[in-house]
């Protein structure tokens, strides 16, 4: 029997910086999404520049990766002013595709920018193929699902149309439908649907209850979590399987605004998970426990499969107590590495000691547990601590490292919490 051929579905990784872009390329990433300095959502993240965005595109190209911008922003009356120019030189400076959901931005494009592919944002809310057949009329190579799309509804959206298909399988997801969230206009007068997003689902509320003896009495400490609404973060490493069965084109990592550490460690475990999948589901089988352990060194939230399997629950959605809590930080970056004294130099990012036990990773999977042996200043003077970020030190190293390699620590402690009945139960690592 012949054996199925499996397309290679695209590692989209976010990038909020040029930094972040350089980290996700070289990770693995096959396509990065930015955000440009208008149209997007996310206004507090590190936007880039024109400038910016064209060394960022050149370095992408140069290593075989794209680029999208995200400008799914929703338009009100003028906010469209100016559009059909900034499409234009986005097209021109090779620009892959833009992220669009405004109905008005899209028309813009395609009119005035002919040539710049466009990619519907998932705050379209796309759940059904006569939707992705609707904005292929419209000249849409491609359609991000809505977050509310099950594996199934997937698989009989790939049987029925050529569009390709994005879905998001990692990071922090909306509670509100699609992403489409009023709440924060209402409670702080910034419009999230036009990139001012206050994450109010996040602050944390209290229940009170209210008797005619009583009046309004707060409930605090009868209930376990003070939070009612925030939504706990995506994960599909394990289930990788069954999005590149289902014919996925392009495997949505979420988090422009998280960390190079956080965009280097998920980019490497999902193009990990993508080629040993592709290689045998034996391969994918032996690594499945290294990748969902990598996945939790940068998980700030529970995590859960959304709605993929199932409708979830309070109990799978809501942020509640945590199972893990990650017991790395991220220390340094190897700038270079010298064989022959097996010494690394360094750039610090957060403080650093002697006889640390440390965790190196890179590209590939690449990782392994050492110390922090022989530390020494740019002046190459012994310390036993550096807490000034960005400062170049050595340290030596029991096995090689590359450029470009990442340095956390592994620190000790309580790594599991568990909840039986509102009272704290720890587990000592």
């Amino acid at each position: 029997m012949q054996k199925k051929r499996l397309k290679r579905p695209e590692v989209l990784s976010p990038a909020g910086t040029l930094e972040k872009l350089k980290v996700a390329v070289d990770y693995g990433a096959d396509a990065v999404f930015v955000g440009g300095q208008a149209y997007g959502l996310r206004s507090r993240a590190g936007n880039f520049s024109m400038e910016e965005l064209q060394e960022g595109i050149d370095y992408a190209h140069e290593r075989g990766a794209k680029v999208y911008v995200a400008a799914n922003m929703v338009t009100h009356e003028g906010n469209e002013i100016g559009a059909g120019q900034w499409f234009c030189q986005l097209r021109d400076m090779g620009l892959d595709a833009v992220i669009v959901s405004d109905p008005a931005l899209i028309a813009i494009c395609a009119a005035e920018a002919p040539g710049l592919e466009i990619h519907l944002s998932t705050q379209a809310s796309s759940t059904n193929v006569e939707t992705f057949e609707f904005w292929k009329e419209m000249g849409l190579t491609r359609v991000v699902l809505a977050r509310e799309v099950s594996m199934e509804e997937i698989a009989q959206i790939r049987q029925r149309t050529d569009v390709e298909i994005e879905a998001f399988v990692h990071g922090a997801m909306c509670i509100s439908y699609s992403g489409r969230c009023v709440l924060s206009n209402h409670m702080s007068f910034r419009d999230a649907n036009r990139g001012g997003c206050c994450q109010s689902c996040r602050w944390k509320y209290d229940l009170y209850q209210v008797t005619e003896e009583d009046g309004r009495q707060s409930v605090q400490g009868q209930i376990p979590e003070e939070f009612s609404m925030s939504a706990v973060d995506m994960c599909m490493i394990e289930h990788i399987p069954d999005m590149i069965e289902n014919g996925v084109d392009s495997l949505k990592i979420e988090g422009r605004m998280k960390s190079v550490h956080y965009v280097s460690t998920v980019t490497n475990c999902y193009k990990a998970a993508v080629d040993a999948y592709l290689e045998s589901p034996e391969a994918f089988e032996a690594i499945k426990q290294d990748l969902i352990d990598e996945c939790w060194k940068v998980a700030q939230r529970e995590l859960s499969t959304g709605f993929y399997y199932q409708t979830p629950s309070e109990d799978e959605q809501l942020f509640g107590a945590r199972r893990k809590i990650p017991r790395y930080k991220f220390v340094a970056e190897v700038v270079s590495f010298d064989p022959e004294t097996m010494r690394a130099t360094i750039r610090q990012r957060n403080v650093i000691k002697e006889g640390e036990a440390i965790e190196c990773y890179g590209p590939g999977f690449r990782h392994f547990e050492t110390k922090v042996e022989d530390l020494r200043d740019q002046d190459g003077l012994p310390i036993d601590r550096a807490n000034r970020p960005m400062e170049l030190l050595t340290i030596k190293l029991d096995r090689p490292v590359c450029p470009g390699d990442m340095i956390r620590s592994c620190q000790s402690g309580l790594i599991n919490l568990y909840k039986d009945n509102g009272q704290s139960m720890t587990i000592r690592a």
